[in-house]
């Protein structure tokens, strides 16, 4: 999997301006949380040229909730900046180390972080988008659908709120009940995550898939899977689709034919134009 994200960051700084200035400043390892002994921290960055505010997008890396980490997504967050947004990407604490919902929590609380210091690094507080793949598609989409009376808050920063005005989750799991018959998949990555099997603890399961969040008040998704993707099937997409059509929320899904989990080349410039598409409809002022 990493093959291709490393293939789609190359494309992505190469569509970036060969410029004698920059157009975009970064700042590395920013501590946004301290659960425990231990410092959370994102990297930034941030249009060079003006004050803002401007729109805000988390990046969340994927790798099964056990591995990966927050420079994997760092050509989205660099392209992002040019495009004329904050981008933050996120680290947070992965399994078996931490079981769910510590990983939401994190995102949440990054959200929030970034709410409270929204004066500083430039961001206007109400237009918030949040961007995943695989297993950050999964908590992509959880920080669109749990509000916050699912308990995945945490603390830090309670008088800020964690709500995104837009999503746009790659490939990301969105009903774990769907793994329960896969042996390998329970073994290596759902029972670490969760931490049990989903014979053994189904509603833990359940608790963590996001599609039984999902409500009228979701904000607008758009959604990328490859229709021949081996590890999270492409079913997990259209259902989550499937339910947000049948509650009226707006939605996009795009089947990207004949690619597995995850892509490059053609197929990944075509859906990086798609989001930007997107994130400027969501979040940009006309």
């Amino acid at each position: 999997m990493r093959d291709w994200i490393l293939a789609g960051l190359t494309a992505l700084a190469a569509a970036l301006p060969a410029a004698a200035q920059p157009t975009f400043k970064t700042e590395l390892d920013i501590v946004y949380s301290k659960p425990g002994e231990r410092e959370l921290k994102l990297d930034l960055a941030r249009p060079a040229d003006g004050n803002g505010p401007f729109p805000c997008v988390v990046c969340l890396h994927g790798g099964g909730w056990r591995l990966g980490n927050k420079r994997d997504l760092r050509g989205w967050t660099e392209f992002l900046a040019h495009r004329g947004y904050v981008a933050a990407s996120i680290g947070y604490r992965l399994a078996p180390d931490a079981t769910f919902p510590a990983q939401i929590e994190d995102a949440k609380t990054a959200v929030r972080f970034l709410r409270a210091h929204a004066d500083r690094y430039g961001i206007d507080k109400d237009r918030f988008a949040v961007l995943g793949y695989s297993a950050g598609g999964h908590l992509a989409c959880l920080l669109g659908l749990a509000d916050e009376k699912c308990g995945f808050e945490g603390k830090e920063c309670p008088d800020e709120s964690s709500r995104v005005q837009a999503v746009v989750d790659y490939f990301g799991p969105t009903d774990l009940s769907g793994f329960a018959k896969d042996a390998s998949s329970q073994r290596g990555v759902f029972g670490p995550f969760i931490g049990a099997k989903y014979a053994d603890k189904p509603e833990a399961h359940d608790r963590a898939s996001p599609i039984r969040y999902a409500s009228r008040a979701a904000p607008p998704f758009l959604i990328f899977h490859g229709t021949k993707d081996g590890i999270v099937p492409i079913e997990q997409s259209r259902h989550l689709a499937d339910r947000l059509r049948e509650l009226g929320v707006s939605y996009r899904l795009v089947e990207v034919p004949d690619e597995g989990h995850g892509w490059s080349g053609r197929a990944s410039a075509i859906t990086t134009d798609e989001t930007i598409q997107f994130l400027d409809a969501k979040l940009k002022k006309r």
